[in-house]
């Protein structure tokens, strides 16, 4: 017996949901503990992406204008948090911080690994719509983020330096807004197509 598309959807979700939530968590901690801008930034972009795993999974089964509010509250909260983080680099270029390379660099691996399984589930996703489009843009992004990481914790440690772990808090930040404007597009885009849809159906 085959197994529904919003059943197989929804599991994907919830598993996602799961594993970001368990990264969040793991980068406030070594965030904290290794004074690191790049890893809280990475800490709140998962943070984010669990809000958003929460509300796609409400949308999932309603009708495709609650998908496309959904996507529009996505883009929006990534925005915002993307902003959160540009403070947190501000505060710690202004009070100055002491991060620590080799921890940044563990995470950053672990968290690749994870993310990497992410996005491997969603693409697994057949006709995917503006919601799971989302999740997957939310799993990219933290890829490309870990991988700043990576180098900037090979800076930092190397270096003696902590100017490398804010650029890559500002670049995750930059990189959560360009993706919250892009859910937002994406989500009107499919709006206009359905309003162009419905005024040919009328004719």
């Amino acid at each position: 017996m085959s197994i529904g598309k919003d059943v197989v959807e929804r599991r994907t979700l919830w598993i996602v949901l799961g594993l970001n939530i368990f990264l969040a968590a793991s980068f406030f901690v070594t965030g904290a503990v290794g004074d690191s801008s790049a890893l809280v930034a990475n800490g709140l972009d998962n943070l984010s992406d669990s809000f958003v795993y929460v509300i796609s999974l409400f949308a999932l089964s309603r009708s495709a204008r609650w998908k496309r509010g959904a996507a529009n509250i996505s883009g929006a909260l990534l925005i915002l948090f993307a902003l959160g983080i540009l403070y947190d680099a501000w505060r710690r270029y202004v009070g100055g911080s002491d991060p620590l390379g080799i921890m940044m660099v563990i995470m950053a691996l672990i968290a690749a690994a994870v993310n990497a399984v992410c996005v491997w589930l969603l693409a697994r996703l057949k006709d995917p719509d503006v919601n799971i489009r989302a999740a997957n843009t939310f799993s990219w992004n933290d890829f490309a983020a870990n991988l700043g990481i990576i180098v900037a914790g090979g800076l930092v440690a190397w270096l003696g330096v902590n100017w490398p772990d804010l650029v890559v808090g500002v670049i995750v930040a930059m990189i959560a807004a360009w993706g919250g404007v892009g859910i937002l597009r994406d989500a009107h885009e499919e709006h206009h197509e359905a309003s162009h849809g419905n005024e040919q159906g009328r004719d």
